[in-house]
């Protein structure tokens, strides 16, 4: 692996940033004490800081010369709401709050790539440094865009990566186009009309109305969209009633959809809106839905996807890179911010868990959200190396 030599003789130091950030988890938009030490490290570093965008955002920039060009790199700060079950030394020292995720090597990697671009100053134009609050559901990325992150800090183009578990370290993932899925939710509401268990035909069984919906919504997908367009739509909750012989009064159904664009998103939730209400209304009950929609899709820009994947070939070779790997159903809210600029996304391998002493090894580690997941700090240099790289290319110094 071609990893940068300066940023290799910091990888200790690296290591000792991102555990301490792994001990002290923070959840969306209370990342106090992570921002804290972001803007620090940057303000040591000799960055421009900016901070309070989306509460607890911090943007760093650094200028080189007079061009105009510009580009943005970004890194999620916060945890999630999991119990850690690891026991090693620097596990999370909070009570149901975890680095589950990553965000912590995320956020490392982005300071570690500042460290050195800080430092060399080896381009031509402005790169913003975007360490971001509440990706995990709180879309901190969206509140971001809203509050002009674009339009105060300006960018040509803007790259983010998010570790996978399942590539061994040295190896990358990347698409143009869709990348990840935009997540949807929903509650149906079903009103019927409650009776006693022995006499049905004096009420309407809100638990049947809400059957025959789950059965009729399966047929969306099959029959209402193209198998060209991967959908999943999947209802995960029905609640009703409470006691073994009364039929209740209502029911409710709860569920999630994934797919790739939004055009999709709009007519499968249409569609299952219309479901919901015209079967319930065949049975004489009544169903109200409630759709929220969530991350939008994350769609790479192919000229950006191909630059990004050729920067990454440069570090780790052709055959280590994916140009068109698979896409994944989850989703991530830097899709609000290549709705505003052209950019890409690209999963970096980090090939397990903790080895149990010094760095992490290449194997034995577990998926994301698992509470015995952590991050390998193996990756870490290799992934700033690839932020500062896209720097140094995007904003090539002109000879003199």
């Amino acid at each position: 692996m071609n990893i940068e030599p300066r940023i290799a003789a910091f990888h200790d130091e690296m290591t000792r940033w991102r555990r301490d950030i792994h001990a002290h988890p923070e959840l969306g938009f209370e990342e106090e004490r992570t921002s804290a030490i972001v803007a620090e490290k940057l303000r040591e570093f000799g960055c421009e800081v900016a901070t309070g965008l989306a509460r607890t955002g911090v943007v760093g920039t650094i200028r080189v010369g007079n061009s105009p060009d510009s580009i943005g790199l970004r890194a999620d700060m916060d945890c999630l709401p999991m119990q850690e079950t690891n026991t090693f030394e620097h596990a999370s020292k909070y009570k149901g709050k975890m680095h589950g995720c990553g965000h912590d090597g995320h956020t490392t990697m982005l300071l570690g790539a500042a460290k050195y671009l800080a430092e060399t100053r080896n381009f031509q134009g402005t790169v913003h440094l975007i360490f971001q609050p509440a990706e995990e559901g709180g879309g901190g990325g969206r509140v971001m865009v809203e509050e002009g992150l674009f339009q105060k800090f300006p960018c040509d183009t803007v790259f983010a990566m998010h570790n996978r578990p399942s590539l061994p370290v040295g190896q990358f993932s990347i698409r143009p186009g869709p990348m990840l899925a935009g997540g949807t939710r929903f509650d149906i509401a079903i009103k019927g009309k409650g009776g006693h268990g022995a006499r049905p035909e004096s009420s309407i069984d809100p638990v049947v109305v809400a059957a025959h919906i789950v059965g009729a919504a399966q047929t969306i997908v099959s029959r209402n969209t193209s198998p060209h367009d991967p959908v999943v739509l999947s209802i995960t909750q029905i609640h009703a009633g409470d006691a073994y012989n009364v039929i209740p009064e209502t029911a409710v159904l709860r569920g999630t959809l994934r797919c790739y664009s939004n055009e999709v998103r709009e007519a499968v939730t249409t569609a299952l809106s219309r479901v919901a209400r015209e079967v319930a209304a065949a049975f004489g009950a009544e169903a109200v839905p409630n759709i929220r929609r969530g991350y939008p899709p994350l769609v790479n820009d192919a000229k950006e996807a191909a630059f990004m994947a050729d920067v990454a070939v440069s570090l780790v070779g052709e055959e280590n890179v994916q140009r068109n790997g698979p896409r994944v159903m989850g989703s991530e809210d830097f899709s609000y911010m290549l709705e505003a600029v052209p950019g890409a996304f690209i999963l970096s391998g980090q090939g397990g868990g903790h080895s149990g002493s010094g760095h992490m090894g290449s194997g034995g580690g577990c998926e994301l959200h698992n509470p015995g997941y952590d991050f390998n700090d193996d990756l870490l240099p290799l992934g700033a190396t690839l932020f500062a790289r896209l720097v140094e290319a995007k904003l090539a110094a002109r000879p003199a």
